[in-house]
């Protein structure tokens, strides 16, 4: 039995003081007060805070965020990548990544086991010929096509479907502020989802594409980020509706200083884009975090806790963005029986922090211990 103490305690929920978590066979088998003294080997983190291991909802493990990073698709190398990038994420202290788009279903067949964060993917996103992300290999057009790209992703085993609402400014030629999908198959993606027991995320950036995704049943709504052709323009009734609905909106939060300047589409629009953020807080919207690590530059792998700090910036509350990242995420991606929180019979996936996250939510960019099923890495 390994016992793990630290100064503070997250149980995913709330914020505890001087508790030992107890781990045995890779899962948490009791949270007991401190003061009950320490059994031998205790490790003792001292002025640290103990987390569950984080989430990261939105990734793509087989993009390498180079300045170009569809090039570096191309194998021989791909899947040892993809195994190095996911490394990157449990260095940071993420123990679960959901992978929103890879080639070949290769994130279904990585094998990291403790070594790397667990993997949920969705394989090749579902998106129109040509449409944004096409070179992954996921073209599907008209109601039947996309139900066969649904039932091929249950098939293969992903643990869920993404689709392309809109387009993307990875792609050229797509538009983020445009529909690649009408409502009807939009509908029959979700249904077919459903029926197999998968979630469904849109990947949807303009407020039409929103709507339709939110209307079609979608379970997460990737970026949101209310895009026009050149601006931003957030729809407030829109905003309401998905808070009364209670949908998940994957929040795309998180960027690391890099060199060189950000695209100039993003960059335009940043400012009008933390004014969404803020617009969506206070609607009281349910979110996770989802960094888009991968794509470029500014997103390498292992960039969540950045998007953390971006969140309490804009005005989140502290406590709320680390339950987004815990037991909101764990929610979200259907693992809320054995991830995201602290509790017996949860996986011993941990993350110690220096200090306090609630003061200073820059010591989630500290992590001083992580453990993935109990061992330390």
């Amino acid at each position: 039995m390994l016992a793990i103490r630290a100064r503070r305690l997250f149980d995913g929920r709330e914020l505890q003081h001087d508790r030992v978590v107890l781990v045995e066979g890779g899962r948490v088998s009791a949270v007991v007060p401190a003061s009950g003294g320490d059994r031998p080997g205790t490790v003792d983190l001292g002025d640290a805070t103990l987390l569950p291991g984080l989430i990261d909802c939105h990734v793509h493990l087989a993009f390498d965020a180079s300045p170009d990073a569809v090039a570096g698709l191309e194998p021989p190398g791909l899947v040892d990548r993809m195994r190095a990038a996911a490394r990157q994420h449990l260095a940071a202290g993420v123990t679960t990544v959901r992978d929103l788009g890879d080639r070949d279903y290769l994130a279904l067949r990585l094998g990291l086991g403790h070594d790397g964060p667990e993997v949920l993917a969705s394989g090749p996103p579902i998106t129109t010929p040509k449409g944004h992300c096409w070179f992954l290999g996921g073209e599907a057009a008209g109601e039947e096509a996309v139900r066969a790209a649904v039932r091929e992703r249950a098939r293969r085993g992903a643990h869920v479907v993404k689709m392309m609402v809109t387009g993307g400014e990875l792609t050229p030629g797509t538009h983020a502020h445009l529909l690649q999908y009408g409502p009807g198959e939009l509908a029959a993606a979700a249904d077919e989802a459903h029926a197999h027991g998968l979630p469904i995320a849109g990947h949807a950036h303009s407020a039409e594409g929103i709507r339709h995704a939110l209307e079609a049943g979608f379970d997460s709504i990737e970026h949101c980020t209310f895009f026009t052709e050149d601006s931003v323009a957030v729809d407030h009734g829109l905003v309401e509706r998905l808070a009364a609905a209670g949908v998940v909106v994957s929040l795309t939060a998180g960027i690391r200083p890099a060199p060189g300047p950000l695209p100039p589409a993003i960059a335009r629009r940043l400012p009008l884009m933390r004014e969404t953020l803020r617009t969506l807080r206070a609607a009281g919207v349910t979110y996770v975090i989802g960094s888009d690590a991968g794509i470029g530059p500014p997103k390498p792998h292992g960039v969540l806790p950045y998007g953390m700090e971006m969140l309490v910036e804009a005005g989140y509350a502290p406590i709320d963005v680390l339950r987004a990242v815990t037991s909101v995420a764990a929610r979200a991606c259907r693992l809320d029986g054995r991830k995201g929180s602290v509790a017996p019979g949860f996986d011993a996936d941990l993350v110690a922090v220096e200090g306090d996250p609630l003061a200073d939510m820059s010591a989630v960019r500290r992590p001083v211990a992580v453990y993935r099923m109990g061992e330390r890495v």
